[in-house]
């Protein structure tokens, strides 16, 4: 009897990112890894400026040239090193295996090319035998599927012309086209209203369910990642501080950050008035990190071998795992 395949759709393997600045070379992601299997929703979260977006942008190896640089690690896809191919060889996972929503619509979209033609692009590099009327039906075809009234007419419009609900719909449309096995979804709901924000999360998880896609979601928004994640990992300044399934990192949190963050979210049961649990201090410079925990600044429950020790990301329970010193010192929840 065939045992079934146990080999995640996506690895992300003790990743490093580096960018050149003023006062040298900084780490903005340091030995992150995580897994992704086929249909999973993983949730990257973090406060901004913790790596979220430079990990992700390392996967679509979309990083500013040559600013940055990959140092270490791996991200494999389907088994294949990402980072190894050649250029022709990633152009054609791209948007086709792999696609992204972009943090901010108005500046992702080209302002001087129609919707229509910048969805059509898509066809036209992945699926080079189409004629332009077959790309064109394509094209209105997706763009009534992410729910935009009238999209004929959208078609002929340019990016400026559209609202930030409708601008984000398009994202939406151009990274769906190829019903990739992988999506990116970076902020999705970012200065949108929350009536739009329930909208465009109720879009991803229509075709997640109709194509069987993986999503990875980033966000700052714990809300949204309690409603729609199966599994979430909690990042701070580059590295990776916990992770575990969702139900479990909500219910019994181990890392200090974590139980911040958690507490910080507003609830019902709390006094009228009352201010909200808060992480003292802030995150530090890149330039300026502990050679131990990242976060031993900021935390109220430092060890000694905090300052100088980095943590690695150890076991708590089964599928639960932290980057923490009590972790080793055989602390539990």
């Amino acid at each position: 009897m065939n045992q079934p395949d146990r080999t995640p759709l996506l690895a992300v393997k003790h990743l490093g990112v580096a960018f050149q600045t003023d006062r040298g070379q900084v780490l903005a992601v340091d030995d992150v890894s995580f897994e992704l299997n086929a249909g999973q929703v993983l949730g990257l979260a973090g406060e901004s400026g913790c790596g979220k977006s430079v990990t992700a942008l390392s996967v679509m190896r979309l990083l500013p040239k040559p600013v940055s640089k990959i140092t270490q690690g791996e991200v494999l896809f389907k088994g294949q090193n990402l980072l190894e191919l050649p250029s022709d060889a990633m152009h054609k996972i791209r948007g086709k295996k792999i696609s992204m929503i972009f943090q901010e619509p108005m500046t992702a979209l080209n302002p001087v090319h129609t919707v229509g033609r910048q969805i059509a692009e898509s066809y036209s590099l992945h699926f080079p035998g189409m004629g332009e009327k077959q790309k064109n039906t394509a094209s209105l075809q997706m763009l009534e599927k992410v729910g935009i009234p009238d999209a004929r007419q959208v078609m002929k419009k340019y990016p400026h012309q559209l609202s930030g609900g409708m601008r984000q719909r398009v994202m939406i449309g151009m990274a769906l086209a190829c019903e990739p096995d992988i999506l990116i979804a970076d902020e999705p709901t970012t200065a949108l209203d929350v009536t739009v924000q329930a909208q465009i999360m109720d879009l991803i998880f229509q075709f997640r369910e109709t194509t069987g896609m993986a999503v990875i979601l980033i966000t700052h928004d714990l809300g949204l990642i309690a409603e729609n994640c199966d599994r979430v990992v909690v990042m701070y300044a580059g590295t990776v501080a916990e992770t575990a399934k969702v139900t479990t990192l909500f219910r019994q949190p181990f890392h200090p950050y974590t139980k911040g963050l958690l507490k910080s979210i507003p609830s019902l049961a709390q006094k009228a008035k009352e201010p909200l649990p808060t992480i003292p201090g802030n995150v530090p410079a890149l330039s300026e990190m502990s050679a131990g925990c990242r976060f031993v600044e900021r935390c109220k429950r430092a060890l000694t071998q905090c300052e100088n020790q980095r943590p690695r990301l150890m076991p708590v329970s089964s599928g639960h795992f932290a980057a923490c010193h009590l972790v080793y010192d055989g602390e539990k929840n």
